[in-house]
């Protein structure tokens, strides 16, 4: 894909040496939202964490704007405009809402304005530490913060994980703001097919480390295998 902004090309990786993930090729276009779907153990985590700089590759390439991050740190990797949004969040639990916003990862001043304009509740929450928030106002901080480092490609591993519906509904609309208003890149790892493949052009499913099935979000929901498998219906 020329416009690609991530291609992932036949790769194997895992650890102690043991591969998780065998083969796999994926690409996100600049202005994408893509899915990576699939059971637990199926390999989404290890694919965004060999994508970030977290797990070194056993074979094959990450492209991030054509250029190949064999020998890119995972610092080097988020300065470049790679933004992972890991499952457990990555936030400090005695920290406030307004002193994850202070500095950013490069030692920045961040617009926390900008934040507050995508997050209004948390605005609302400026003082209180992140261990008193909802699992939903985590996640939204957690995806504030992870944008104003104006990423060109935003990575999410199951932001859903212990949300309530209507909660979930809201993360992902604020993904689809992004998306939209922003042009962001966006490849999100989630085991909820349905909302996934409503905010996501393009899937990816992974079955047993391997690429089973990919295309278009609605030829996959027109899929029988997919559908019975993950859709339930």
């Amino acid at each position: 894909m020329a416009d690609a902004v991530l291609a992932v090309e036949t790769l194997t990786a895992g650890y102690d040496e043991a591969a998780v993930i065998r083969d796999v090729d994926l690409t996100v276009a600049a202005g994408e939202v893509v899915a990576l779907l699939g059971a637990n153990g199926a390999g989404k985590t290890t694919t965004l964490r060999v994508v970030s700089g977290l797990v070194r590759p056993m074979a094959g390439r990450v492209l991030f704007g054509g250029d190949d991050l064999a020998r890119t740190s995972p610092s080097a990797r988020a300065r470049l405009g790679i933004a992972h949004v890991p499952e457990g969040r990555g936030l400090f639990f005695g920290m406030t809402v307004a002193e994850h916003f202070r500095v950013g990862p490069r030692g920045e001043q961040i617009d926390d304005a900008l934040a507050y304009e995508y997050f209004p509740k948390l605005a609302e929450l400026k003082g209180r530490r992140v261990g008193l928030l909802s699992g939903g106002e985590q996640q939204m901080l957690a995806l504030a913060r992870a944008f104003l480092q104006r990423p060109r490609l935003l990575m999410l591993d199951e932001p859903s994980l212990g949300l309530a519906p209507l909660v979930t509904r809201e993360v992902f609309r604020v993904v689809a703001d992004l998306n939209e208003k922003e042009g962001l890149a966006v490849l999100v790892v989630e085991q909820n097919a349905t909302i996934a493949l409503t905010a996501a052009q393009r899937a990816y499913v992974l079955e047993t480390g391997r690429v089973a099935t990919s295309g278009s979000a609605d030829e996959l929901k027109s899929n029988d295998a997919v559908r019975s498998a993950y859709l339930g219906y």
